[in-house]
């Protein structure tokens, strides 16, 4: 492929630019701050930072690029959503509290939904009145996601959903949940479940933080207990909330593997504030670390452009995602020698106020974790592009039930 910009996309950039100098400063790398407090009037104002800017976006016609201009998008390509992001990423702006709505449910709305929901969720989404969270993984189903035992049961025109879940991100702010449920439990573990739109001040719902060894509480553990749900409110079949799933965990990997967020340059700036760029083998270390940022770069690239040509996501977004995990697991070990001593500090004791520590010690894994885990992605590449058979395995036709738990 081309990686060069066409006129066209380059005017794209030029404009995507344009707008965001006129609304935010550029990153500073030399002032660096964690955007997420663990501090509950700190973290609320952060929540409503982030409803600001992505309405901001919204009203600007800068939201839901690549999403239908009748739901509120522009009906533009992979490609230029990939530009936008990647300047996005220059300037200090709040985003991350609606990944997991614009980036993970709107997207498979969009596949899965009735027109009703359609009309219903996706333009809130995108003007940031809804904050969403995933209801996916249990203590027993995380990997093995099919094995969850959350239940819902058909009583009249509700469900009614009993179970728990857990690292759950958001969960404590969000105003709706993305749920998966088991409604048949004869049927084989991946056909018997199905997506519900959840709304999360719903009865019966009990959500606690979890405690973190760092002193923070992002995650958090969900108990439903008889929560009722409408019936208009499954997305796609009931019993085939997999394949709604799928879409889900497909579009957050793609979000992920898109590379965007700390830049290459920061970490190079880090090195020369500490006095390490001098050293041949530390020099070495960070050209291999910009070559992995390209490298996710340019598998970014495949995934739009091969969006922008209408061909549908495949297991180019887990070599994206394994070249994400990678960097990262390579980024932490690098600045932590960087640092030194240092990177045994936290909070305000720390440099740059502990963004390190935070975001590249611990926060890294929640992009190596989320959407499945390396592991998870290489078993994907394996069987899908190198052809190697499927891990053995007895429980893909036996009924749920009958599955030692």
């Amino acid at each position: 492929m081309d990686f060069d910009e066409t006129p066209q996309e380059a005017e794209f950039r030029a404009e995507s630019r344009a707008f965001l100098s006129a609304r935010a400063e550029e990153k500073n790398p030399s002032q660096l701050r964690v955007t997420m407090s663990t501090m509950a009037e700190d973290e609320h104002a952060h929540v409503q930072a982030c409803r600001d800017w992505q309405c901001a976006k919204a009203d600007a016609g800068w939201a839901g690029l690549t999403w239908p201009v009748e739901y509120g998008g522009r009906g533009l390509t992979g490609l230029q959503q990939g530009i936008f992001l990647e300047e996005e990423s220059h300037f200090d702006v709040p985003t991350g509290m609606f990944a997991q709505a614009t980036g993970m449910v709107g997207p498979s709305i969009i596949v899965h939904g009735t027109e009703a929901q359609k009309q219903d969720f996706l333009k809130p989404i995108l003007r940031g009145e809804q904050v969403w969270c995933q209801l996916f993984s249990e203590p027993n189903a995380g990997s093995d996601l099919a094995s969850l035992r959350t239940k819902a049961e058909l009583d009249g025109d509700e469900w009614v959903i009993s179970g728990q879940k857990v690292w759950t991100s958001s969960a404590h702010v969000a105003d709706w949940g993305m749920l998966l449920a088991r409604t048949d439990w004869d049927a084989p573990k991946h056909r018997g479940i199905t997506y519900f739109l959840l709304d999360m001040r719903s009865p019966g719902i009990d959500v606690r933080p979890l405690k973190q060894a760092t002193g923070g509480a992002e995650f958090n553990e969900v108990f439903l207990e008889e929560v009722r749900i409408p019936k208009e409110n499954v997305l796609g079949e009931v019993n085939g909330g997999w394949a709604v799933a799928m879409t889900t965990l497909t579009s957050e990997r793609a979000d992920i593997g898109s590379g965007h967020g700390m830049s290459f340059g920061t970490v190079l700036e880090l090195a020369r504030r500490f006095g390490v760029t001098d050293d041949a083998v530390m020099r070495q270390k960070l050209v291999d670390l910009y070559i992995s940022y390209e490298i996710s770069r340019y598998t970014g690239f495949r995934m739009r452009t091969a969006a922008s040509q209408g061909i549908a996501p495949g297991p180019e977004v887990s070599v994206a995602k394994i070249a994400v995990s990678d960097r990262l697991a390579f980024q932490g070990d690098l600045v932590e020698e960087i640092m030194g001593a240092a990177g045994m500090l936290w909070g305000e004791d720390a440099p740059d106020e502990g963004y390190w520590q935070s975001m590249v010690f611990t926060g890294q894994w929640m992009a190596r974790i989320g959407g499945g885990t390396e592991d998870v992605q290489r078993n994907i590449v394996g069987e899908r592009v190198l052809g190697l058979p499927r891990e053995p395995s007895n429980d893909r036709t036996t009924p749920f039930r009958d599955l030692p738990h």
